[in-house]
């Protein structure tokens, strides 16, 4: 089941930097999807931390229900 609405239910494709910290939006409460904007504070759900690996476009999960958090794996087409 998804936590966010069908206007989300699809990957969100931006550039990332090789060694940059990101935080995404595990809750899909965040007015600055795909990334955490605290919103989630008293959910009990928290942020997903990662490092790009590399620069370049990545497709980051805007449906919530990927099992490859924060990416993308095709679950929006489920």
């Amino acid at each position: 089941m998804s936590l966010v609405d069908s206007d989300q239910r699809k990957p969100i494709a931006l550039e990332l930097e090789e060694g940059a910290t990101y935080y995404w939006c595990a809750c899909g409460k965040s007015t600055t999807q795909p990334f955490c904007d605290g919103s989630h504070a008293g959910s009990g759900i928290s942020p997903v931390k990662f490092v790009a690996e590399t620069s370049g476009t990545a497709y980051l999960c805007g449906c919530k229900d990927t099992a490859n958090q924060p990416f993308c794996d095709g679950s929006h087409s489920k």
